[in-house]
């Protein structure tokens, strides 16, 4: 008889954690020696007991890669999109993992050019990601940046679209953003500090070294991130500083590249605004004196604050997310009841028209819309059942016309399947929604396998969108949900506020009355119950199992941000400082005492836990590898039921996990088969 693998075991290594509000014991904090091999040597022996222990679910592993392989279609392209000469794309090939990127000129019907192969640059490579990309004004150079470690450090290349030669220089350590300057010679471009925080913008002169770019700004508050950004008109260059609560622009006259930007309105604390072009005025989306935020608009020759006039006024149902400008035509972001819609209005007339859509939950958002004088707004469309799909609308008729749905391979019927939006109502009486989806024909009997996902952090609303992965766990008769908990921007500003600093226990309280609501209304039992969340929603992974253990069966916490206490009080950690302003700054007695009552690495206990797979990163620079390493360590140190608890360590890659299309597939495909195998599900 085989002997079952036993779990490997951290070494304690006591260490005292002092700050001026209290000393901590952390047995596990040398797992942050990166370069200590005992360090990796655990991470690989949790790595081969994973394996080890999942070894007899290696068939149904390839057998859920090879359905979710089937219905995607690996040979494909995006819908084209017009900017000025050229019609560009991108496509996939069978057997490739990347895109190849494309554009014809003129016409479709012409010969198709290929501008960058993502394949031919990530050759050999364990780990591969392209950052920025952007075409020269006159599409005779393409800017682009390469990561291959992801830790999400870019070099930055420039391509002779004309030879398809490099030029010499290259430019290591940049960000995601860069911008051209309307001479077709200038580009700005982002470097990161040491904590990986965007914070300096760079000019450069292609062609010359870089040893002799500018220096153009350096923000020294560790609270900003910097961008760069050019307005849809092509006239300006936008400078964008933003923490998690103020936000500052500059912008320069992109026809004069070397010029000195300008300050369009000083930060002021707990002020937000972004601006946008319009021939001889800006448009300003602010939250001042509005938390839904409000849209001003101001001559370009008078942007003092003591110009701008009301567009549209703040509303306390309705949240204002954004605008797209173009040459007769706003397009207009809001969201309203939990759901994101859309308006146009015509500049010449003030008319209104609203975009309106068919389903209960779903997910729209702008497309790609480089071009400023058209009457045609792109936009993509899904839902819990629609595929990803592509529209243009006609801007001056009001018809939308379908480009392009994504093509589900194997004959999928959305017919089959339902999609719903409930209501559950958390423990202050506040209503919190939750999208779900099923195949038509189950029963709500409480017998059905559901899996629950959450995220609940940084104002981001849980998009309900499409998957056809997703169809290997409806086809097994489970219930998809997602709970679009407070911490999120679902509701409005409030709502996000109302899951941050100190009040942050509402996010967790909220995801535990979505699950409570869900088992009542009998769509599911707490022993056929599976949560997961990633990043953040990896800490509500944690910070709900330490609360409620009993109420669910199987835990999948990708990439999670466990460790919260310890990591945010480390300002030589990645992005610190910036984090201050989503969780409060724990050197502030009062939010020290408050972070350290839910960080889920702090309070894990001597008590039973569900089954649990924890992902991580070694190169993550988001959340560092040890976080979820140190609450795997704590876990088996302290919890008394004999659940599975797995690490998987992506010993090559960062935040994201794996880069490839197939490898990716894998991944996804190694935790649907732990899930099932938890809940004895066996095909």
């Amino acid at each position: 008889m085989t002997q079952k693998p036993t779990p490997p075991i951290a070494a304690k290594h006591p260490q005292e954690l002092v700050t001026h509000r209290d000393k901590r014991i952390d047995h596990y904090y040398w797992l942050r020696q990166q370069d200590n091999p005992e360090v990796i040597d655990y991470l690989k022996a949790e790595n081969d007991y994973t394996k080890e222990m999942m070894q007899h679910t290696e068939a149904l592993q390839k057998s859920l890669y090879d359905e979710m392989l089937s219905r995607i279609k690996e040979t494909d392209l995006s819908v084209p999109y017009r900017l000025q000469d050229y019609y560009y794309y991108s496509r996939t090939e069978e057997g490739k993992e990347y895109e190849i990127f494309c554009r014809k000129y003129q016409s479709l019907d012409a010969q198709e050019e290929i501008i960058l192969d993502e394949n031919e640059l990530a050759a050999g490579k364990e780990f591969f990601s392209l950052g920025a990309i952007a075409v020269s004004p006159n599409q005779q150079i393409l800017a682009y940046s390469t990561d291959t470690t992801g830790a999400e450090l870019y070099t930055l290349f420039f391509l002779d679209l004309a030879t398809k030669k490099l030029y010499s220089e290259t430019i290591p350590n940049t960000y995601y953003s860069l911008a051209w300057g309307n001479d077709n010679q200038t580009v700005f471009y982002t470097k990161i500090d040491d904590t990986n925080r965007p914070y300096q913008l760079w000019r450069h002169i292609l062609g010359s070294n870089p040893s002799d770019d500018v220096l153009v700004y350096q923000e020294d508050d560790e609270a900003y991130y910097l961008s760069i950004d050019k307005t849809r008109s092509r006239a300006y260059l936008l400078l964008e500083l933003d923490s998690k609560v103020t936000s500052e622009v500059h912008y320069l006259d992109a026809n004069n590249p070397s010029g000195e930007f300008k300050l369009f309105q000083p930060r002021k604390t707990g002020i937000e605004y972004s601006i946008e072009h319009h021939s001889n005025r800006f448009y300003i989306v602010t939250n001042e004196e509005a938390i839904n935020f409000k849209l001003m608009e101001t001559a370009v020759n008078s942007p003092d604050k003591s110009n701008w006039k009301t567009v549209i006024p703040h509303r306390e149902e309705v949240m204002l997310e954004g605008i797209d400008s173009f040459a007769d035509y706003l397009v207009i972001y809001e969201r309203e009841g939990g759901l994101p819609t859309g308006k146009i209005k015509t500049l010449a007339t003030g008319e209104i028209r609203k975009l309106t859509f068919p389903e209960p939950t779903y997910s729209f958002s702008g497309g790609n819309n480089p071009e400023f004088n058209t009457t045609k707004f792109r936009f993509g469309y899904s839902s819990m059942i629609t595929p990803s799909s592509v529209f243009d609308y006609d801007l001056e008729t009001g018809e939308r016309e379908l480009k392009k749905e994504t093509e589900v391979l194997g004959g999928y019927d959305r017919t089959l399947y339902a999609s719903e939006r409930l209501t559950a109502t958390a423990s202050d009486g506040t209503e919190v929604s939750i999208s779900l989806v099923y195949k038509k024909g189950i029963n709500k009997d409480s017998s059905n396998p559901l899996w629950l996902n959450g995220y609940g952090s940084y104002g981001y609303p849980y998009p309900a969108t499409f998957s056809s992965l997703r169809l290997s766990l409806l086809d097994r008769g489970f219930v998809v949900a997602i709970a679009h908990i407070r911490g999120g921007e679902e509701m409005g500003r409030k709502w996000y506020e109302d899951g941050k600093f100190l009040y942050k226990k509402n996010t967790f309280t909220d995801f535990i009355a979505c699950a409570e609501h869900l088992i009542a209304e009998k769509w599911t039992n707490r022993d056929r119950l599976v949560i997961s969340g990633g990043s953040a929603g990896g800490l509500l992974m944690g910070a709900v199992m330490n609360l409620r253990p009993d109420l669910f069966k199987v835990v999948v916490a990708e990439v999670p941000f466990v460790d919260v206490l310890t990591s945010i009080l480390d300002t030589s950690l990645p992005l610190t400082v910036l984090e201050w302003e989503e969780w409060g700054n724990p050197n502030q007695k009062e939010y020290y005492d408050y972070i350290k009552s839910y960080s889920p690495y702090d309070n894990v206990t001597a008590k039973d836990y569900p089954a649990l797979l924890i992902t991580a990163g070694l190169n993550d620079s988001r959340v560092k590898y040890w976080e979820p390493a140190k609450w795997t360590a704590k876990l088996r140190e302290l919890k008394t039921d004999n659940n599975l608890l797995l690490l998987k360590t992506n010993m090559s890659a960062g935040h994201g996990g794996a880069s490839g299309r197939y490898e990716s597939l894998k991944e996804i495909a190694f935790e649907y088969a732990f899930v099932l195998d938890q809940l004895k599900i066996s095909s």
